[in-house]
């Protein structure tokens, strides 16, 4: 009866696949459902399989290659279309956008199949029901999200390992072995319950299940352990800074007067509340100055002389005009009471149409510009320094930059606090600013770091070295929180992809000696 079914080439090559890649999202925040996982892998390396020996027959009018590609993309396209479709909420802003929609709703999940489509069309060949191809299907989707997070600047959204952003205790392994380790580790053990497909006796599948919640009781228990142990560390922490993270909840909009500026400035003020005399570190969010560059916000300088003292330093972003090159950079400054500049990190991981056009040359000619304000690219930051504030040594992240661990291991070793800020007004109400917060409680625990996050109309919070949620504002909230926050300089920071490749090469290893012995 079922295989009735599956030889619909229809439902199987395009149907089905779709259908269970699109409902990965669930697993991801804000859903968390992660035990959809061991159902999405295993039927996905099921029909792969089926794919390939029903080429030789029900499906032998088609190339046996063709098949596999279009499986591959139609999981990729489910994958890709129900986990990122909040994207296209950022070109409702702007009317000359709105024709973008559904180019953005099918061409990006599109393009980004590809990374599912050459790994099945790669490894189709080659799979079985058997162990080895389960490590063979792993070592693949776990190099495809390396891949993935590499090429064209980059972009690891959504890796299998952030379905697991709520246990803060089975995430604890990230720091020693790496966010692309970690991954391929879980996605192994999601794949396993493939065995069910197997021929083979029952006390080989009873073992291999088995060893599914014992990982993962390991995992539990090691991270149990380490927070338990890190609650005491932290006692004994004496450099403290108090920080106060600001969410002022603005409405996101273009074409602001200066007057709306003004008042967006002292609504920021009244939230902050500053209290003179407290050493304070007062964290706004990005794009509070929408449009405007420090040059033409310099005249409330007033306004903040008036309300900070000399204990008080700010951090906010705001555009900057480079002179020489005649163009902007999105920037994250560091001001005094006086609005001074003290110090400034310009955003080195640009938004590809949001902050910059690729070809730009050539968009400009049909009237496209970037999505932010402004007609002109942002400029691309160089690589910088940290922010260093009194005895603070901060690692800057602007939006989302947090997403990505390469900032983390190119690290200053001395880093002793992480600030992202973001503006996430873009994504509306949707499932976006949920899955950008789940990548900062990550980057906290690679960093060993407590990671201070400041977004309008996102989630802004204060996440432990352990990652765990030590206070948060919702989005669409406004309101400020603080803390004294300890700062800990730790050399056990996650420095390299080098577990990873060893773990990859092992798996490819293990497969290619029981393959050539089964030939034999």
């Amino acid at each position: 009866m079922f295989e009735k079914y599956l030889d619909n080439r229809l439902i199987t090559l395009l149907l089905l696949p779709f259908a269970i890649g699109s409902l990965s999202v669930l697993s991801f925040q804000p859903f968390n459902f992660t035990l959809i996982n061991f159902l999405i892998l295993p039927l996905f390396f099921y029909l792969i399989v089926y794919i390939k020996k029903k080429s030789k027959s029900t499906y032998r009018k088609k190339p046996f290659k063709k098949n596999l590609f279009i499986f591959g993309t139609s999981f990729g396209f489910g994958f890709f279309f129900s986990g990122l479709y909040w994207i296209t909420f950022s070109l409702t802003f702007d009317d000359s956008f709105k024709f973008l929609i559904p180019l953005g709703l099918f061409l990006i999940p599109l393009f980004l199949s590809l990374f599912f489509s050459l790994i099945v069309l790669l490894i189709g060949p080659f799979l079985n029901f058997n162990i080895i191809s389960l490590l063979l299907l792993s070592a693949s989707l776990g190099a495809s999200d390396y891949f993935r997070s590499k090429i064209l600047t980059g972009f690891p959204w959504n890796l299998w390992a952030y379905s697991y952003s709520w246990s803060n205790e089975i995430i604890q392994f990230l720091n020693k072995f790496g966010l692309f380790a970690f991954n391929l580790i879980i996605i192994t053990i999601f794949t396993l319950p493939a065995v069910l497909f197997f021929k083979i006796n029952y006390k080989k599948k009873l073992v291999c299940l088995f060893s599914i919640p014992l990982t993962l009781f390991f995992l539990y228990v090691y991270g149990n352990y380490s927070i338990n142990k890190n609650r005491l560390n932290l006692e004994s922490v004496n450099q403290k800074y108090n920080i106060k993270v600001i969410s002022p909840n603005f409405e996101l909009k273009y074409g602001l007067k200066i007057e709306d500026l003004e008042n967006r400035l002292k609504k920021l003020v009244r939230i902050s509340d500053p209290i003179k005399g407290v050493k304070t570190l007062f964290v706004w969010p990005e794009g509070v100055f929408s449009g405007y560059s420090y040059r033409e916000i310099i005249k409330f300088e007033r306004i903040f002389s008036k309300n900070f003292d000399k204990d008080h330093y700010i951090i906010f972003g705001v555009n900057r005009f480079n002179e020489e090159k005649k163009a902007y950079y999105n920037s994250l400054l560091v001001v005094n009471k006086d609005f001074e500049i003290l110090q400034e990190y310009k955003k080195q991981k640009l938004v590809p149409f949001g902050e910059f056009l690729p070809f730009e040359k050539f968009f400009k000619k049909i009237g496209l510009k970037k999505i932010t304000e402004g007609h002109g690219s942002f400029l691309r930051g160089d690589k910088q320094e940290n922010i260093k504030v009194d005895e603070m040594n901060i690692l800057p992240l602007i939006c989302y930059e947090i997403i990505f661990t390469k900032f983390i291991q190119v690290s200053n070793i001395n880093s002793n606090l992480i600030i992202n800020i973001s503006e996430d007004g873009w994504f509306g109400n949707s499932i976006g600013p949920h899955q950008h917060f789940a990548k900062a409680i990550f980057r906290s625990i690679e960093h060993n770091s407590f990671l201070v996050r400041s977004a309008n109309k996102g989630f802004s919070a204060i996440i432990n070295n352990k990652g765990e949620v030590i206070k948060r504002l919702n989005p669409n909230e406004a309101g400020n929180i603080e803390l004294e926050v300890p700062l800990i300089k730790s050399s056990n920071k996650n420095r390299n992809d080098l577990i990873f490749f060893l773990l990859l090469f092992t798996y490819i290893a293990i497969f290619n000696f029981y393959r050539k012995n089964n030939d034999k």
